[in-house]
């Protein structure tokens, strides 16, 4: 049987150690350490690693090896098998999307915790009939952003989200404002230039900014 207070004590670990999740496609395996040091040294220790490229469990098998500080996890895991990969490989989280009954059944078993995605009432709502109350809400500004947690937060009051998508530093405090909100993902403090350039040290200072916001 699941463990719904379990799952949202593991849960709750993750989301209060920082009030951002960097989100992060990593497109060269090279690039995994340097920019996940840049991100942990300077206050966001905890990492999503999407399953968008070819080396991203291999990413994310190196940081959990390399950097035991980092509390790295999985993003776009859509699969039961994505799920099985991303545990393996050593994430202490995962987060989907959306989710499926064959996702939940699969969490339900798994010794890796699921974040799952919701973006409507009716997906809240499923997710919780399966016993999670702990959601990344995505894509966040496209479907509705801060007026849709406000009104997820009257019925559903025992519900908390990571909301996720179109969220950067500017909007970030108005949903850390919220009661409902644990912490926000997002990638604005990696972006794509720095990355490719290897400037870590801009990609520090950015993350510093982000460690700083208040919840």
């Amino acid at each position: 049987m699941f463990d719904t207070a379990r799952h949202s004590e593991l849960v709750d670990a993750v989301f209060g150690l920082a009030p951002v999740i960097p989100v992060l496609a990593i497109d060269r395996i090279e690039d995994a350490l340097p920019l996940c040091r840049a991100l942990v040294d300077n206050g966001l220790p905890v990492l999503e690693i999407t399953l968008r490229t070819a080396c991203a469990l291999d990413a994310i098998a190196l940081v959990a090896r390399e950097l035991p500080h980092a509390c790295v996890g999985a993003g776009t895991v859509l699969s039961a098998t994505d799920l099985a990969n991303v545990s393996d490989a050593g994430a202490r989280f995962a987060i989907s999307p959306g989710a499926t009954d064959a996702l939940f059944d699969a969490a339900k078993a798994s010794r890796t915790p699921l974040i799952p995605g919701i973006a409507t009432a009716s997906e809240l709502m499923r997710g919780m009939e399966h016993g999670w109350r702990r959601f990344k809400f995505f894509p966040a500004e496209s479907s509705g952003g801060i007026g849709a947690l406000k009104g997820f937060g009257g019925p559903l009051p025992m519900a908390r989200f990571c909301p996720t998508g179109g969220i950067d530093a500017v909007k970030a405090p108005a949903y850390l404002a919220l009661p409902n909100v644990a912490c926000v993902g997002g990638s604005w403090m990696v972006p794509a230039d720095a990355v490719k350039a290897g400037d870590w040290a801009r990609i520090g200072a950015l993350a510093s900014e982000a460690a700083s916001l208040k919840r």
